[in-house]
């Protein structure tokens, strides 16, 4: 069993910045990829970011040059850092973990959720 807790979300201006974090924890034997989808009213849950085990990064084209994803494999731990923020970023972001686990391998999980509010 794995457990992803996510944190840093809120309300901010037009144009302003939020740092999203989210921990794994469980019986983590090696990380295949994390990364970040997002759902906004009406709308079916996307990708925002995701990392993979190589490094590797993909963004939506729609927050490309404004998001960056980072991780902490040793802490099992992924940020996404949102800058130049939009209205239309406006949305429930849900952290991802595809996680190869002791003993049942591998295995997909979502967090709960963190609300962005992008308003003024």
């Amino acid at each position: 069993q794995v457990q992803l807790v996510e944190s840093g979300g809120g309300l901010v201006q037009p144009g302003g910045s939020l740092r999203l974090s989210c921990a794994a924890s469980g019986s983590i034997l090696s990380i295949n990829a994390m990364g970040w989808y997002r759902q906004a009213p009406g709308t079916e849950r996307e990708l925002g970011a995701i990392i993979y085990s190589d490094g590797t990064t993909n963004y939506a084209d729609s927050v490309k040059g404004r998001f960056t994803i980072s991780r902490d494999n040793a802490k099992n731990t992924v940020a996404l850092q949102m800058n130049s923020l939009k209205p239309e970023d406006t949305a429930v972001y849900y952290c991802y973990g595809d996680f190869n686990l002791r003993p049942w391998g591998q295995r997909r999980y979502w967090g709960q959720g963190t609300q962005v509010t992008v308003s003024s």
